[in-house]
């Protein structure tokens, strides 16, 4: 099989967000506040229990109140920020102001990595002319990520959840994306972390391969590791600029 087009995922597939200690650290940070090292891993237990950052660990429950927005919270930004805003307010911090600064926090270049040899794979497939797509179930745009981390090049396609009021399984995005990158979805390839919404590729004709969402110092060669490039080839494919 030569592959003429492959999708990835964002988080936890080619790119993996900071800790829940980093996060907290840095709006604290940006806003001069010192705390007592006591208060701050109580605040970092309690946001890490309540799944307030997205990307990160998983709400350990969802409080009655925000189910409708979890539910669909990749479908807007507003019910993105009402999720993950009202999920941090679970943690109860000193300062009201927190709750959005900690949201915004985590949409910045700064909060993310790009997994050890995304960058690799990426720039092998641009070179062997095979089209990549982004498909993500998100709330907001993360292209500003991709240009800050210098691989917007390696992109001819981004398919953001909040932009078409679905999310993943949902087919409509995966069919958006072959049609943007003018493939038939026998053609590609989906690779992505979640084994529920990224598999909704295969609804559509697409081959999906999986990698798991592991820190970035622990998963150093995944995406190299499934071939992609190799499967690509060497011979023109049918890149679009």
């Amino acid at each position: 099989m030569q592959i003429k087009g492959v999708l990835f995922d964002f988080s936890g597939t080619l790119f993996r967000i900071e800790s829940v200690e980093s996060w907290l650290r840095a709006v604290l940070d940006a806003r001069s506040a010192t705390v007592e090292q006591a208060d701050f891993e109580h605040w970092t237990r309690r946001l890490t229990a309540a799944g307030a950052l997205p990307g990160g660990p998983a709400p350990e429950r969802i409080p009655p109140s925000l189910a409708a927005a979890w539910a669909d919270r990749d479908r807007t930004a507003r019910t993105h920020r009402e999720a993950y805003t009202g999920l941090a307010r679970e943690a109860e911090l000193p300062d009201p102001g927190l709750y959005d600064a900690l949201y915004d926090r985590h949409m910045s270049p700064a909060a993310w990595r790009p997994y050890p040899d995304a960058e690799e794979v990426l720039r092998g497939l641009h070179r062997n002319g095979v089209a990549v797509g982004i498909v993500s179930n998100i709330g907001w745009d993360l292209r500003p990520v991709f240009r800050a981390h210098g691989l917007d090049d390696h992109v001819d396609a981004y398919v953001l959840s909040y932009e078409h009021g679905v999310q993943k399984p949902d087919p409509h995005l995966f069919r958006t994306a072959c049609a943007l990158l003018e493939l038939d979805p026998a053609e590609v390839v989906m690779v992505g972390d979640d084994r529920v919404a990224d598999a909704g590729a295969a609804a559509v004709g697409c081959e999906v391969r999986f990698v798991d969402h592991l820190p970035v110092a622990e998963r150093p060669d995944a995406l190299r590791a499934l071939g992609l490039t190799e499967l690509a080839g060497e011979a023109p494919g049918t890149r679009r600029s």
